[in-house]
């Protein structure tokens, strides 16, 4: 006659190849971990690749500038043609001021390849796009205090324009490898706003006045820069301040300058 033995429920599923529950939560642990340690490094690859994609932009729109000067007898592209007008940027133009900027009637389309287009930066996509002063710059924001315009020092040592119907004559430039053309850019409200221009840290005319900022340092606390010679390269913000005539917080939406010097030196001409 068989011994009547008791029944061990772990060792019949194991005889029956199946997980026992506690098995099964191990199991799902250690995937858990294992997501746990990849999704940042997922996140922060998916945004590297953005600052790669970024980078290829501004130097399209950095080589458009220089190929238009090719054909203007070695003058940048205006800024902002006839300011007060205010239907003219170098990204578009429109016909009325109530409109947003035509990106397809700017002056650099036909220096932008195939599609004539600025490309939009892809960590760009919170901007407040109803609200944004200059819609279609792509997010990138043009020298247009020394570049966009002709200009010249007075014995006060201030900028004056000349005319801001042409841009500066390349070969005035004269640190070009240290001189700002383009950068990432947006201007801080209640939130992030598109905004054409990079602008300097301290009024060109009024050299006792210092600048809202509005280089946007968007690429995990890094802003892509393109300069006159024609490299792009990526720096952290040093600085930043908010003159309280704005909404904005220009510390917490990542928007300031980089660099030491407290002064012009990136984006004059001198």
């Amino acid at each position: 006659m068989l011994a009547w033995r008791p029944t061990c429920r772990a060792c019949s599923a194991h005889a029956s190849g199946a997980f026992t529950l506690i098995e099964l939560l191990v199991v799902v642990a250690i995937i858990a971990l294992l997501l746990a340690m990849l999704i940042p490094s997922l996140a922060s690859a998916r945004e590297q690749a953005k600052g790669t994609a970024c980078k290829s932009n501004i130097r399209q729109v950095l080589l458009a500038n220089m190929y238009y000067t090719n054909d203007s007898r070695g003058l940048y592209c205006p800024g902002a043609a006839r300011f007060l007008k205010n239907l003219h940027r170098w990204h578009g133009t429109r016909d009325d001021v109530s409109e947003a900027f035509d990106s397809s009637r700017g002056p650099l389309v036909p220096y932008l390849g195939p599609e004539g287009a600025i490309r939009r930066c892809l960590s760009f996509d919170t901007a407040d796009l109803v609200g944004g002063f200059e819609r279609g710059c792509g997010g990138y924001g043009y020298n247009n205090a020394y570049i966009g315009v002709q200009g010249e020092m007075n014995e006060y040592g201030a900028w004056v324009v000349v005319t801001d119907r042409a841009g500066t004559v390349a070969d005035r430039i004269k640190r070009p490898g240290d001189t700002l053309m383009f950068a990432d850019a947006a201007f801080a409200r209640s939130t992030i706003v598109e905004y054409s221009f990079a602008e300097p840290r301290f009024h060109p005319r009024y050299p006792e006045y210092r600048m809202d900022p509005s280089i946007h340092f968007r690429h995990r606390g890094l802003a892509n820069v393109a300069w006159c010679d024609g490299h792009v390269d990526a720096h952290r913000r040093t600085y930043t301040w908010a003159s309280g005539l704005y909404t904005g917080d220009p510390e917490r939406l990542g928007i300031g300058w980089f660099g030491q010097a407290d002064d012009n030196s990136l984006f004059d001409l001198e």
